[in-house]
């Protein structure tokens, strides 16, 4: 991964800004091949274009006879007409004979459509024979036949780079006989927790201590963005230590991810440290709340993250500003958040002098686009975002807002 210019530190910035700034900063990594099988989620690095037809040839959808339009105009309840069967085809089989004016072939679903036929009648309507087939009204020249191309034309431009592969476009890959699609590779992301009140969250937990659920958050979401996650550990409140392992991380991963000192305390080293392991600090603190607290900065072309130790704060502006620059280097061609109008569900009744996010659950039951807000918003209440699934931006400067108001939202 590399980024492509940088910009000197600035504080409390529109987080607009600085995400478009990073988004514009950001290059993805280098692309591989990968084998269709363990492809599902990768981003395709190349536009796709389909090699052949789909179907190949003419075939028919269903079980029937294969004839001449033209034998079927007089055919009615009272003039039925009958037609010699050549044939049978099944599907997997090549037609070895033409239809001519007065026969016709039995045909089988996805059976190739003999030479000199142009319709096909489903069994149902007919009366048949082992021999013959005796038809009861007119069929149209051209109906009941799937044609060659009519899923998928030769050239046709069925994925753009930068497209996720999901299960109908590795189908389509697959079809076209493309085993290997050219992908780009996954960026690595280091994620790193500080604090000296800091425990793993399998160690028992003293007096004044708490259990680190950040890096397990992070790690959890960093897949979302089709991005992988090296666990870097915990880190005490010491500069230089932290320096050492942003330097280490920035070693072996591409971009690293930090929670904790980001704030303006004795002990919020993060900002510090990055600068200590020779890092250009970007940005200290966004317009956004929660979220405010954050650093973001680059080393030799690769990122640092540093967002607070809250874990909601961190959550809200890792979806507002680094997840959008995740994806980028991942290589999605879109990497912002489709936004669309969603309907407050309930009251909020705090002011928002910053832009305000709010996290809930999306509800389309109804109809309408309705956003049920976790019970509680606060910094440090993690265990409200459990189930969300969109969040809803209030603009600054706003006061409470009542239920079935109409904000900008988002899926996360």
């Amino acid at each position: 991964m590399t980024v492509r210019k940088v910009c000197s530190m600035r504080r409390d910035m529109n987080y607009q800004m600085i995400r478009d700034q990073l988004l514009a900063m950001a290059v993805p990594a280098g692309t591989e091949h990968v084998c269709l099988k363990k492809s599902m989620g990768r981003i395709l690095a190349e536009p796709f274009a389909a090699r052949e037809n789909v179907p190949a040839f003419d075939r028919s959808p269903y079980d029937g006879f294969a004839f001449l339009a033209a034998d079927s105009a007089e055919a009615s309840e009272a003039h039925p007409v009958t037609l010699k069967i050549q044939e049978e085809i099944a599907a997997g089989m090549v037609p070895q004979k033409t239809v001519t004016p007065g026969t016709a072939a039995k045909i089988l679903t996805g059976a190739p459509i003999p030479g000199g036929a142009d319709t096909v009648v489903m069994y149902e309507k007919t009366r048949f024979t082992e021999d013959t087939v005796t038809l009861f009204q007119p069929a149209g020249s051209g109906s009941n036949i799937v044609y060659a191309g009519e899923d998928v034309e030769k050239g046709q431009v069925l994925a753009e780079s930068g497209t996720k592969l999901d299960a109908g476009l590795i189908g389509t890959l697959a079809a076209q006989g493309i085993t290997e699609p050219l992908v780009y590779v996954k960026p690595c992301i280091g994620v790193l927790s500080t604090g000296s009140e800091v425990m793993d969250a399998g160690e028992t937990v003293g007096a004044g201590k708490i259990r680190d659920s950040n890096r397990y958050m992070l790690a959890a979401a960093l897949h979302e963005t089709g991005c992988d996650a090296e666990d870097l550990g915990l880190i005490r409140d010491h500069t230089k230590d932290i320096a050492a392992r942003i330097e280490k991380g920035l070693t072996d991963c591409d971009a690293l991810l930090i929670t904790g000192g980001v704030s303006a305390g004795d002990f919020d080293l993060t900002p510090a440290a990055m600068e200590r392991a020779g890092a250009n600090v970007l940005c200290r603190g966004v317009d956004i709340k929660p979220g405010m607290a954050c650093a973001y900065g680059e080393k030799g072309g690769k990122f640092i993250f540093a967002l607070s130790g809250n874990p909601a704060s961190a959550m809200t502006n890792f979806y507002v500003v680094v997840w959008p620059v995740l994806r980028k280097l991942a290589g999605c061609r879109e990497f912002l958040p489709q936004e669309f109008p969603v309907t407050l569900a309930e009251d909020f009744p705090k002011k928002s002098p910053r832009t305000r996010f709010l996290r809930g659950k999306l509800d389309l039951s109804d109809g309408t686009v309705r956003m049920h807000l976790s019970a509680r918003q606060g910094n440090a209440v993690l265990s409200s975002a459990i189930g969300c699934d969109g969040m809803a931006m209030i603009p600054a400067g706003s006061g409470p807002i009542p239920g079935g108001t109409r904000l900008k939202g988002f899926r996360i």
